[in-house]
């Protein structure tokens, strides 16, 4: 797996935050990818939150209404339809460019941001450990709190997560459904992992 090293400065993880056009309130979106129903929530300052594949469909849009409200699924603007047709290139293994997405940053403490913004600056197919991030924010030793950090990310894909990995490029700590199958899958489909590469978890 290739290692990678963030530019400095950090890019802000807000990157691209214009005010997304539409209504105000926090909305919702459920679709479709390669590895299943994924769904983005968004905010007049961008994405809010994204959500990997549950179970089923109804169990994304069950948490999704629980979080926003069942009234807050809508179609979305087409700020969030291009940011959501280029998840949905990335996840199908092709060409995509995430890093002009639009986050809201409301809510996320400052070390996360830092964290996010190493994170969101590695590229398909390249990988840093929690040690690294920590490392690049500033704060070698901190590899578990860059772990905790992570575990709370509110962006996944768009904050790439599952492209940090535990020390000796170990496998570990994906909360998502399908656990660190999906993360492994996710790698595979970046060509950052081979298909019959063994890992170590």
């Amino acid at each position: 797996m290739a290692r990678y090293r963030c530019p400095t400065p950090l890019p802000d993880i807000a990157v691209g935050a214009a005010a997304y056009d539409g209504p105000t309130m926090t909305a919702f979106t459920l679709f479709e990818t390669a590895i299943g129903t994924c769904a983005v929530a968004w905010s007049g300052a961008g994405l809010c939150r994204v959500s990997l594949p549950g179970r089923t469909a109804d169990q994304v849009r069950a948490a999704m209404a629980g979080r926003f409200g069942a009234d807050a699924e809508q179609p979305p603007p087409a700020q969030v339809a291009l940011a959501v047709a280029e998840i949905v290139r990335l996840l199908a293994g092709e060409p995509a460019d995430l890093s002009e997405i639009a986050l809201d940053p409301a809510g996320v403490p400052d070390f996360n941001r830092q964290v996010y913004a190493v994170t969101r600056a590695i590229p398909p197919g390249r990988t840093l450990t929690y040690g690294e991030v920590a490392s690049q924010v500033g704060q070698p030793g901190a590899a578990r709190a860059v772990g905790r950090a992570l575990g709370d990310n509110p962006y996944p894909i768009v904050v790439p997560c599952h492209r940090v990995l535990a020390a000796g490029g170990a496998l570990h700590g994906f909360s998502a459904y399908g656990g660190l199958a999906t993360k492994r899958r996710m790698l595979q489909i970046e060509g950052a992992l081979a298909p019959d590469e063994p890992t170590l978890f």
